[in-house]
């Protein structure tokens, strides 16, 4: 086997591997593990523009570990580029993907159009990096699996998910032949997540591709509902509205599970109006509802996450928010700021003073999230600058990855270290912490790998 990293190294997003594995016959089998795209940094974005140094055509299948973009963004791009083989994932990542890499495809083209219309692009015309037919064809390749079955890739390979916790359909990528097995982490849940099952335990893997978003943080053990009714709280009293960028998928059901135990208790005010305005959010909660053997909440649990906001998906719906005075709390993606109906809302509600922009999960570096957590007096939109006078907080343990402690009592479960752990999908301090934990507490043999890096499996 030879693995190569094209994305994920250096950066949270563009998770990309290639597993090169040659066959009995002297043939190669190709497989991309996940098919994400970059977000963040304008260098990272430009990646996505970029000649991929392998010709789609020439892989066999995909295997996606999750939904979320960053994994599975990728995807239309590669099939209108030639990819046309089967794309293995589970099934709720599979109805997943059918929400996300359309809209994602939407706001491509919308923010193509918008610049085009305003003329803030440096291109003329603006053109969008794929369309929703593109995405449409890419969906058509999502073939599901159930969880812990070995399914055959042809010339003795095969290929088994495993459930990893982090969001529905979420897993662990094992991939093995008669020689060498390799376990790809995805994104790994953590263990007493409030929504989510834990991630079960692995035992043996030859070589491990490990995440690191939190390789070198912990996360706050304290409840996050005392600081969320304290935010929520404080915003109400001063009349103003509370913005939450939130991750359509994992994130919004979580902060609307969270919102709903709030004004159950009496904790924040019942009659506070809660938008969710996302439709992909909205479709994903409906999903959420829809795989119950997945998350540990009872029917009657799911059936008051899905009502505790306003679902708003009309356009005019959404700018009417805009409009509204507080006191309000508004769900909207993405969660990093870089796209979708929150800039809008940014736009109309960071300026001022009274109203509060909560952050809710990790922001990758070059994101107007990341941006405003820095301080940012101003943030760029539709190509102007955006005054930030509102109230700008942050719950980092709200986070669906595991901290370096999760991910190294996770690590524990394994019978026998792999011959090489490469860390990966981290910022650089975090994926180097990371290998120092690893290696102090475990003894275990790692590497950070850099960007197109290729190894030999032996």
């Amino acid at each position: 086997m030879k693995l190569t990293f094209l994305g994920a190294t250096g950066t949270v997003t563009g998770s990309k591997y290639l597993l090169n594995i040659e066959t009995k016959s002297g043939d190669e089998k190709r497989i991309l593990i996940d098919c994400g795209l970059f977000q963040g940094l304008k260098q990272l974005r430009l990646r996505n523009w970029d000649t991929l140094p392998i010709n789609p055509k020439d892989i066999h299948t995909v295997i996606l570990t999750h939904a979320h973009i960053d994994h599975s963004g990728y995807l239309p791009l590669f099939v209108k580029n030639g990819f046309s083989g089967k794309v293995y994932c589970t099934e709720a990542t599979r109805d997943l993907c059918e929400v996300l890499l359309l809209d994602s495809a939407y706001l491509q083209e919308e923010e193509a159009k918008y610049a085009n219309k305003r003329g803030f692009s440096k291109h003329l015309p603006a053109l969008p990096l794929y369309t929703q037919e593109d995405a449409q064809k890419a969906i058509t390749l999502l073939t599901a699996v159930g969880y812990e079955q070995d399914i055959d890739l042809g010339d003795g390979i095969t290929t088994r998910l495993s459930p990893s916790g982090h969001i529905l359909g979420s897993a662990f990528v094992h991939i093995q032949n008669s020689k060498t097995s390799i376990l790809f982490s995805g994104d790994i849940g953590r263990p007493h997540d409030i929504l989510m099952k834990a991630p079960v335990r692995i035992k043996q893997a030859d070589y491990l591709v490990l995440e690191s978003t939190y390789g070198n943080r912990l996360h706050d053990k304290t409840d996050p509902k005392i600081r969320l009714a304290e935010i929520i709280n404080q915003t109400v009293n001063r009349k103003g509205v509370v913005v939450i960028p939130v991750f359509a998928v994992g994130r919004a059901q979580e902060l609307l599970y969270y919102i709903h135990l709030l004004k159950a208790s009496g904790a924040i005010e019942n009659n506070t109006p809660v938008y969710l305005n996302s439709p992909m959010a909205v479709d994903a909660t409906a999903i959420f509802n829809h795989y119950r053997g997945e998350h540990r909440l009872t029917p009657e649990e799911s059936h008051a996450l899905c009502h505790t906001a306003i679902m708003v998906n009309g356009i005019e719906e959404s700018k009417r928010l805009n409009e509204t005075n507080g006191p309000m709390i508004i769900l909207s993606a993405s969660g990093m700021a870089t796209g979708g109906r929150v800039v809008h809302h940014l736009k109309a509600f960071a300026p001022n003073p009274k109203n509060t922009i909560l952050f809710v999960g990790f922001q990758a570096a070059g994101t107007r999230g990341a941006a405003m957590l820095d301080g940012a007096e101003s943030i760029k939109i539709h190509g102007q600058y955006v005054p930030v006078h509102a109230d700008v907080k942050y719950l980092p343990n709200l986070s669906a990855h595991a901290d370096y402690a999760e991910i190294l009592d996770w690590l524990d479960g394994f019978e026998s270290p792999p011959k090489t752990t490469f860390i990966t999908h981290g910022e650089p301090t975090a994926s180097d912490a990371m290998r120092l934990h690893i290696e102090e507490k475990l003894h275990w043999k790692t590497m950070v790998p850099d960007y197109l890096q290729t190894v030999d499996l032996n």
